[in-house]
């Protein structure tokens, strides 16, 4: 038996046999071990979620159904709304979407996804802050909600071709839109399918019971247009798509304007009598009517070497004030050049605007650039 404090041994996902079987080299990754990458390596992955299909392992994200002990879905969004800034009351049937939960001062403790699936609201929450999320639910609405952690797989179909693979098992995915979820039968098992991701493909998340994921996977796999993606490639295709990684990109020193994700928060939480009620609200509306002090943007090197988060920005080599750091980097295979994400003093967010990230001594050139380096192909 463990010692209350010794560390947890990582956990491994229904899948891990599989991975193994795959040649992939495992890491362990916010508690979890996972596959970095497959015999091909990170860039033929990479590409090849680009222009064909990539089957994602990513079961250590945490999916919750909550359910209002009233019976009633109105009370659980309206409830859930007391820690998120954006309108789940108005989520339509078998439709998801993307939201975040704010601490008192505007920051983000996680971001999330919601879905309306009838008769209780489906969340898949980020690996590293799951046990957070759940003790943040069961404190906040505990009371009022019964909050279930399922005991699921989760797997991610994406790239170009992701839609005529799953369309071999399920038909009826041709008809989803972007952010559609749906219950459906593939391979034989029960499954929650939502047409999303997070690589800026077209693609499909699938919640599929622990027991049956390695069948499922095991099918998908065998059509000659899927091939297994680790975590190197996912994180290089979400880095060209500006997307961001919580942990990183986002976390509770950030607030939802300054990562530029405002988009995300509907009319009827911003004004009217069901604006704010939410932690941060003060802050966060501030700031969408009158800006940001810093706000997160794309940055494009002009040599080869990739910046790493922390690295510093400037506004020219002399000077010895930071005005922004670097909080995600890396190699872009689709532009075969360098890329990275930060945040920058307001007056310097304009596109094309020349900032100096100093790194392991040395001052590296780069400009501000516009958010995604690559166009999202979802389906709309």
């Amino acid at each position: 038996m463990l010692a209350p404090d010794a560390p947890r041994p990582p956990r491994h996902t229904p899948l891990y046999g599989l991975h193994l079987e795959l040649g992939a080299r495992m890491v362990p990754f916010a508690g979890t071990t996972l596959p970095l990458q497959y015999r091909d390596g990170v860039l033929k992955e990479h590409l090849w979620v680009r222009n064909r299909c990539g089957l994602f392992d990513v079961s250590h994200l945490g999916q919750i159904v909550l359910r209002s002990k009233s019976g009633r879905l109105v009370d659980a969004a309206l409830e859930l709304e007391r820690l998120v800034p954006q309108d789940i009351l108005s989520l339509a049937p078998q439709r998801q979407r993307y939201a975040q939960f704010t601490t008192d001062l505007g920051g983000i403790l996680d971001d999330l996804m919601v879905a309306n699936c009838g008769d209780h609201l489906f969340l898949v929450v980020n690996a590293a802050a799951r046990e957070a999320v759940e003790a943040h639910l069961a404190r906040h609405l505990g009371s009022d909600c019964d909050i279930e952690v399922c005991d699921r797989a989760l797997i991610a179909l994406q790239g170009p071709e992701a839609e005529s693979v799953l369309a071999k098992f399920a038909p009826d995915v041709v008809g989803m839109r972007f952010m559609d979820v749906r219950r459906l039968s593939l391979a034989g098992s029960d499954c929650v399918v939502a047409r999303s991701g997070y690589t800026g493909e077209d693609g499909f998340e699938i919640s599929v019971p622990s027991a049956a994921a390695q069948g499922l996977a095991r099918a998908l796999l065998a059509d000659g247009e899927v091939r297994p993606i680790g975590l190197g490639a996912r994180d290089s295709l979400r880095l060209e798509a500006g997307l961001c990684l919580a942990g990183d990109d986002i976390d509770a020193t950030t607030t939802v304007v300054e990562a530029e994700l405002q988009w995300s928060i509907q009319a009827s939480r911003r004004r009217g009598e069901r604006a704010g009620g939410f932690p941060g609200a003060k802050v966060i509306l501030d700031q969408i009517a009158h800006g940001a002090p810093r706000i997160r943007v794309g940055l494009a090197l002009e040599g080869r070497a990739p910046l790493r988060k922390g690295a510093l920005l400037f506004a020219d080599t002399t000077s010895d004030q930071p005005v922004g750091t670097v909080t995600s980097g890396g190699f872009a295979p689709s532009l075969n050049a360098p890329i990275a994400m930060g945040y920058v003093t307001s007056a310097l967010r304009a596109p094309q605007t020349p900032l100096f990230a100093l790194q392991r001594g040395n001052h590296l050139a780069v400009r501000v650039a516009p958010l995604p380096f690559v166009t999202n192909t979802s389906r709309r």
